[in-house]
């Protein structure tokens, strides 16, 4: 068995690997479960603290508290420093980071039955696109994160070069593989020479042709659905008295995951309260303020989400929004969820064509497209990088768990 786990801290799910022969490397977290949603609830009522599957239930059963999501976002950001208030007390985000990441050890060390002192990290290829100091700056905070929690030997692996990693181990011959992580934060890409011979290398740089990736992920998606089908039912793009439309700043904060909680200050509300008198459709703004006066935000976000999974699968879907005042039944049709993403999608096109590019690889070249990641089932962009590469056979990889086994395979060749 290695000595060594490896760490996949995901956007929206978060999983740990750890190596043993003839058994699935995912440990499980919750509830039996190897993936941990990479979720926060502070219950006010009774003071306590809940991660994944219980901090989400908590809060749709109405508790009162904070919820944090989306907390991988704050890498690299100038956010990272600042502090939120929970249950009355300024808590920096950077320690709201460190409970997530002890609380994910100390349930890998559970499972597994012993701890763990050496961890290879999963990290997207750009923590933040085009910055490289902000880029360094994400890396080190998790570092210092992963160091403070108990971990001694701390190394890295790009999350789709470790997807890479666990679908060597199933393949027979050698293929050109191009992994596309579409995670819920960012879209990450390698393009990597994969065989059962060269999986048995320590050093597998010669193998990597090329990594790229775009900040662009599946709460990209999820944010304008909100915006372009949920969000307008709420008063976005309704007018003022003198034609103005209404500020959608409110609008935006509420359909991004680390910014809902904007919308639920003193501050805010007073300024929706002024904006309401001159509005043209109260009865929009009422339900606006109806949602945030029971801060139902993170609820809303949580349906465009289960609206996107479902145009992955349909034409066309219903969503219920029964906490809205009046109730809504609203319906979804992917058409309009693809024109929402269209540009996106785009940029997420281009850097695919980039990196084949910059490795110089022509597409016909490429024997395989494996597709992992949570966001990757959105119908567009499956798509999109299908067209970039037609004669390139597309494989399905454990959407949620391939990071976190490749991650495991990685430490036990860096430590054992």
């Amino acid at each position: 068995m290695a000595n060594a786990c490896g760490v996949d801290f995901g956007t929206s799910n978060s999983t740990v690997g750890w190596s043993r022969p003839g058994v699935s490397p995912l440990l499980q977290l919750e509830d039996g479960k190897v993936t941990l949603p990479s979720v926060i609830f502070f219950n006010a009522d009774e003071e306590q603290v809940y991660y994944g599957r219980a901090a989400l239930a908590n809060y749709l059963q109405g508790y009162e508290g904070r919820l944090m999501r989306s907390l991988k976002s704050l890498l690299g950001t100038s956010l990272i420093d600042d502090q939120t208030e929970v249950m009355g007390k300024a808590l920096p985000f950077r320690t709201l980071l460190t409970q997530f990441i002890a609380e994910l050890k100390r349930r890998a060390e559970t499972a597994a039955g012993r701890e763990f002192s050496s961890v290879v990290l999963g990290r997207p290829v750009f923590f933040v696109d085009g910055n490289e100091e902000a880029d360094i700056l994400a890396e080190d905070t998790l570092y210092e994160i992963a160091q403070s929690v108990g971990f001694r030997d701390i190394d890295f692996q790009y999350e789709p070069i470790a997807a890479a990693f666990d679908y060597e181990s199933q393949i027979e011959r050698e293929e050109l593989v191009l992994i596309a992580d579409i995670g819920g934060g960012t879209s990450d890409f390698s393009l990597v020479r994969l065989a059962p011979e060269r999986a048995k290398k320590a050093d597998r740089r010669d193998d990597i042709l090329a990594t790229g990736g775009v900040h662009i992920g599946g709460t990209d998606f999820d944010k304008y659905l909100s915006l372009t089908s949920i969000m307008p039912q709420l008063g976005l793009g309704s007018r003022l008295n003198n034609n103005n439309e209404v500020p959608s700043s409110y609008y935006y904060n509420l359909a991004t995951w680390h910014t809902i909680n904007l919308a639920y200050t003193q501050k805010t509300w007073l300024q929706i309260k002024d904006i309401y008198r001159d509005a043209m459709e109260k009865d929009k703004l009422d339900s606006l303020l109806h949602l945030i006066e029971h801060r139902s935000g993170h609820w809303l976000a949580l349906k465009a989400e289960e609206g996107k999974i479902a145009l992955s699968a349909e034409l066309e879907t219903q969503l219920v929004l029964d906490r809205l005042v009046p109730a809504h039944t609203l319906t979804l049709r992917r058409d309009e969820f693809d024109d929402a993403i269209h540009k996106m999608v785009a940029a997420v096109g281009s850097t695919v064509a980039n990196l084949l590019r910059d490795a110089g690889i022509t597409a016909d070249q490429v024997d395989t497209v494996v597709f992992t990641g949570g966001s990757s089932g959105v119908h567009l962009l499956r798509e999109k990088i299908g067209s970039l590469l037609p004669n390139a056979r597309r494989v399905e990889g454990d959407l949620f768990g391939s990071i976190g086994a490749g991650l495991a395979l990685d430490a036990v060749r860096k430590f054992g």
